[in-house]
């Protein structure tokens, strides 16, 4: 069982995916984790990142390759990133978590994030807005696609008003139908 779970910043997808790894007894790999380690590693935020890596490909690269990898070699895992469904089409569950703007700003506040510094809710939505469009920028000029596009998921879940164990429930739900379907 592969399970590829991506949203934009703040929606969730670490938590839920570390907490579906957990109660599914399944493998956890966060695309997002990487990413932080290596701003630390380079001094960075990861804004100054992203910036860095619209002006180097080799950031994406070796990330994107990662998780190409996982796709190709591993099975029984639970992934979270933004690319994860585009590189792991073969996932059973390509899940995308949509969530509030003002949502997502306030979670990424209260998780004191050391890369994603923000004095105030205006400054923390306007970061990850200045962050997503890089991201954004990046995806097209180097794959074409847009992981807003819904068609390449399965399952969407709005994680504004639940409990990330709520998340999880209704991802099970979905993937046990998945399993019974096969």
């Amino acid at each position: 069982m592969r399970i590829a779970i991506s949203g934009k910043a703040g929606s969730g997808k670490s938590t839920v995916a570390k907490l579906l790894s957990e109660k599914l007894n399944l493998r956890h790999y966060s695309i997002g984790d990487l990413m932080r380690a290596m701003a630390v590693e380079k001094g960075l935020s990861l804004l100054e990142l992203n910036k860095l890596a619209e002006k180097s490909k080799s950031i994406d690269l070796e990330l994107d390759k990662k998780l190409k990898e996982l796709g190709n070699s591993k099975d029984n895992f639970v992934v979270d990133g933004r690319l994860a469904a585009f590189f792991i089409p073969n996932a059973e569950a390509r899940v995308f978590l949509e969530t509030d703007d003002n949502v997502r700003a306030q979670r990424i506040l209260n998780d004191k994030r050391q890369q994603e510094k923000s004095s105030s809710l205006k400054e923390a939505i306007i970061n990850i807005k200045k962050r997503e469009e890089s991201e954004k920028k990046r995806y097209q000029k180097y794959y074409g696609i847009n992981y807003l596009n819904k068609k390449l998921y399965n399952y969407i879940v709005d994680t504004t008003n639940l409990m990330p164990s709520e998340v999880v429930e209704k991802i099970i739900k979905f993937v046990q139908f998945k399993q019974k379907s096969l």
